[in-house]
């Protein structure tokens, strides 16, 4: 980690974004925070006001992962990869834990996996969203030296990056709720977006990531409510996972320990919502309920199996069945039944990714249904097909 090396900026484009920009800038200076409105923008991007945050860290996320790790190791903890919990219960103060591979028993039993599996209060307090990011090479060298941030809604972020030498640029953004929206156009977007200020060679890299907003702000890191004693939940991090993620092994293990921790009832998932969340909180599930309805009962025409392209996956009608179906680079058609199991929406085919995904709470299965991404727990069903192909 390289403390106190870094600058950050926010910037706002026009009036109504100076004004919120503002406020983040009172809110810091009352919280402690080095920040000062300044005349200059580290990017091309004209601008009505900007602030900048001084001293900021910069630390690489899988070089700290891997040394937690390695620290973990050494305290006699157990690693294991590529196992999936699919289910587990809690007798006589133990917990048992299913997994393709077999059985592990425990005293507690924490969920740092965004939503627990199920439908639970934490699966109507948070809502899933999709972020994505490109690495650019650029023609001219004009890499920005530092992070700036705007206040689009949805917003976006440079930064510079060098691998071996390299540098590449980093712009990030373009969010929307998961299943919501075409990733493959959010990409564009943010292409296009970049490529307004920058001379821009290549996209050399380009990725995204789940994330899930919390109704109020703050995530949910503590004792999960309704379930036994001894079962913990850290979600809700709203796309800071590197910092909350650690303040929640903080907070967790003092619970476990039995030690006083300040942060428990501030970030407790038991907590009140306060009113200031409540109309997001409306918003986003009423989205789920819509969802929920029109998954159901939507009138909307169909595709058939045989017009689909290679890498090509559509909700399609088919002998009286709603069938997600999937065609490969080699013509094999994979049908599932499109039902999420974890509450019963309906899920989308993401394009970007060759994923299905669910709107309703995020859960993600690949091409041939298996779970990529919690809550659920179980594969979308195969179902059997059989047609003719078209010559």
């Amino acid at each position: 980690m390289r403390p106190g090396s870094e600058v950050c900026l926010a910037f706002a484009e026009n009036e109504k974004e100076s004004k919120q920009l503002q406020q983040i800038l009172e809110v810091s200076k009352r919280a402690g925070v080095s920040v000062e409105a300044t005349k200059e923008n580290l990017v091309p991007v004209p601008f009505y006001s900007v602030i900048r945050f001084e001293g900021q860290g910069q630390f690489h996320p899988l070089k700290y992962i891997t040394g937690l790790l390695a620290e973990f190791l050494k305290l006699g903890g157990i690693l294991l990869e590529n196992t999936r919990i699919v289910e587990s219960s809690f007798e006589e103060g133990i917990y048992s834990t299913k997994s393709d591979s077999g059985f592990l028993r425990a005293k507690k039993l924490v969920y740092a996996t965004h939503i627990p599996p199920g439908v639970n209060l934490m699966s109507l307090r948070n809502a899933p969203y999709r972020s994505y990011v490109l690495g650019l090479k650029l023609k001219d060298g004009n890499y920005p030296e530092g992070l700036a941030y705007d206040m689009q809604e949805p917003y976006h972020y440079f930064r510079t990056h060098i691998i071996d030498g390299q540098p590449y640029l980093i712009v990030g953004g373009e969010d929307h709720k998961t299943g919501h929206d075409a990733p493959q156009e959010a990409f564009q977007r943010l292409k296009d977006y970049a490529s307004q200020y920058y001379a821009v060679e290549s996209v050399a890299y380009q990725w995204s990531a789940q994330y899930y907003i919390p109704v109020d702000g703050l995530p949910y890191i503590g004792q999960l409510p309704g379930a036994a004693e001894g079962t913990y939940v850290a979600t809700g991090f709203n796309g800071n996972g590197m910092m909350f993620g650690t303040l929640s092994a903080k907070i967790i293990s003092d619970l476990v320990l039995g030690n006083e921790n300040e942060y428990v009832s501030l970030f407790s998932p038991s907590r009140m919502k306060p009113v200031a969340g409540f109309t997001e909180f409306v918003k986003e599930n009423a989205d789920v309920a819509w969802h929920f309805i029109a998954d159901r009962f939507s009138s909307a025409h169909l595709q058939t199996l045989t017009d689909l392209k290679s890498g090509e996956g559509k909700l399609v009608d088919f002998e009286g069945k709603k069938l997600a179906i999937f065609k490969d680079d080699t013509g094999k058609v994979t049908a599932l039944n499109p039902v999420c199991t974890h509450a019963g929406c309906t899920v989308q085919f993401n394009t970007a990714e060759q994923s299905w995904d669910c709107p309703c709470h995020g859960g993600r299965f690949d091409v041939s249904g298996s779970v990529l991404t919690g809550p659920p727990t179980r594969d979308l069903e195969t179902v059997i097909v059989s047609y003719n192909k078209q010559p």
